[in-house]
């Protein structure tokens, strides 16, 4: 009898579930608006943008070693980081409860009570006629068990696998996002080390003049305004050393931050001053149609839309009889010793139906909802696209604009050095007054100032450019790729 029951149950629960319908639209990846190539390349310069597979380590073209060993440890110890890998382990696990509604809910229960019945009342089950105390031992299994006639449990899974994808996208534009944020800082702190570098020779060539000025006081050809001249040049470019060593402090503490470390933990490293890092002369870009399978907000508006679309389904298949599998079965008796006797056993197995009739419109106004956050996703998704394409645009524009300014930067550094020297023989000569040493030397200032800013704003806007094409998350640690790889293992998550 044991075998035929469970036979029954096995046989009822596999023709309920293989014999239903999936409600609502079936999902598929909508096509990215983007054109074959891009419209604008470069025609030329000191490096430039090219047709190619984009560097997915782009880190390592800048070939600092530093730089790489920095990347690394924020990869594997910044908090935003950790964070992003607990969500993904909150939606699989919230992927899991949803799951597990395809399978039968099976519990077991004992129990034991010691009772008396009244003798005047309803049926006494002891038999004694409420006269005595009797025990009642109970243990058995009790199940129950959704058909998914219309596919509501299976749409529910699959917008939780979506949910899943877009956890494992936001890990990927964190990743992105930090990678992008140590390289900026650490290319400031160069450019910051390299100005305040450039400030201290300008401040020893003002040292120079002004010990110059004075001999030439002591020797009758110069005036004491030459003098004033040259001691506030210097005490200008004095001035300038303070704001560049605090910010020099701040960026240290910054990039500190970013790999989990109390302030000033990167001090020694990091004091040293050093180049600022420059990008390679050629630059891959890809083609804007890889842009969907490289950067993460796509992919999540992507998996937002396979979300939206999976509720649907749900919202419709409520309009629909649910059918509900439940029983039980096990053993009662009046004694502990008479439990285990076949006799004892009892068993319930039957199912039940639940239509819905009347709900006020709940129902309609639910799927409403999801039909229009369906259609608002699909909107997202478009807009995302259009917007990670006109960012690329932008950074190709930027970095190509960066880069002739920069040469324009260097011709004139080159330049404002030879005039300096040539101002400072003059001078010396006395063929030149000091006002006219002092513009020189003023103009040299201000161009390799300039200089060293555009070299940082050439790096940094090549690290812009990698960002927007959506490069680096391919290559996180292990343990984001352990958890992206379990994440899109599961059955209906995009890979």
């Amino acid at each position: 009898m044991k075998h035929s029951l469970v036979v029954t149950l096995l046989t009822v629960c596999q023709t309920l579930g293989l014999g239903g319908c999936t409600l609502g639209p079936d999902f598929h990846s909508p096509s990215a608006p983007l054109a074959g190539d891009w419209t604008q390349l470069p025609a030329g310069g000191a490096s430039q943008t090219v047709r190619g597979d984009i560097e997915v380590r782009w880190w390592e073209t800048f070939r600092d070693p530093q730089l790489s060993s920095i990347l690394q440890d924020a990869q594997s110890s910044n908090f935003d980081l950790k964070v992003a890998a607990r969500h993904i382990e909150q939606s699989m696990a919230a992927r899991t409860t949803v799951a597990a509604s395809r399978l039968p809910a099976v519990n077991a229960s004992t129990d034991y009570s010691r009772a008396r019945n009244s003798a005047n009342g309803l049926t006494d089950i002891s038999g004694h006629d409420g006269k005595t105390n009797y025990n009642v031992w109970n243990a058995g299994l009790n199940f129950n068990w959704e058909a998914d006639l219309w596919g509501r449990v299976r749409r529910s899974v699959e917008a939780a696998d979506a949910n899943v994808q877009v956890a494992v996208e936001d890990q990927r534009a964190v990743v992105v996002s930090i990678m992008a944020q140590v390289a900026r800082d650490y290319i400031q702190l160069r450019g910051t080390q390299n100005s305040l570098k450039v400030t201290l020779q300008n401040l020893d060539i003002a040292h120079q003049s002004l010990r110059l000025t004075q001999l030439r006081l002591d020797q009758g050809v110069a005036t004491d305004l030459e003098v004033s001249e040259a001691t506030a040049l210097v005490s200008s470019i004095e001035a300038n050393v303070p704001p560049l060593e605090q910010r020099e402090s701040v960026l240290i503490n910054a990039l500190s931050f970013l790999i989990g470390k109390e302030p000033g933990a990167l001090a020694a490293q990091l004091s040293e001053r050093g180049d600022i890092p420059a990008g390679p002369a050629l630059v891959p870009v890809g083609l804007p149609s890889e842009l969907a399978q490289r950067r993460p907000d796509i992919r999540r508006a992507e998996a937002d839309l396979h979300a939206a679309t999976a509720a649907i389904g749900i919202a419709k298949a409520d309009f629909y009889p649910r059918i509900m599998l439940s029983g039980s079965v096990g053993f009662q008796a009046n004694q502990l010793s008479n439990l285990g006797d076949w006799a004892s056993h009892a068993f319930t197995f039957g199912p039940s139906l639940s239509v819905p009739i009347f709900e006020g419109g709940r129902l309609q106004g639910t799927l409403q909802l999801r039909e229009s956050r369906q259609q608002e996703a699909a909107i997202t998704y478009q807009r995302t696209v259009l917007a990670a394409w006109h960012e690329v645009a932008n950074a190709m524009s930027d970095y190509q604009a960066v880069q002739r300014r920069h040469v324009s930067q260097e011709h004139a550094v080159e330049a404002s050095r030879k005039a300096l020297h040539s101002a400072q023989q003059q001078y010396a000569q006395g063929s030149v007054d000091f006002l006219n040493l002092l513009t020189v030397q003023n103009a040299l200032l201000a161009n390799e100032a300039a200089l060293v800013q555009g070299t940082e704003e050439v790096s940094l806007s090549l690290v812009t450019l990698y960002q927007s094409l959506g490069g680096g998350w391919q290559t996180s640690r292990t343990q984001m790729a352990t958890e992206t790889t379990t994440a899109q293992s599961l059955p209906g998550v995009r890979r």
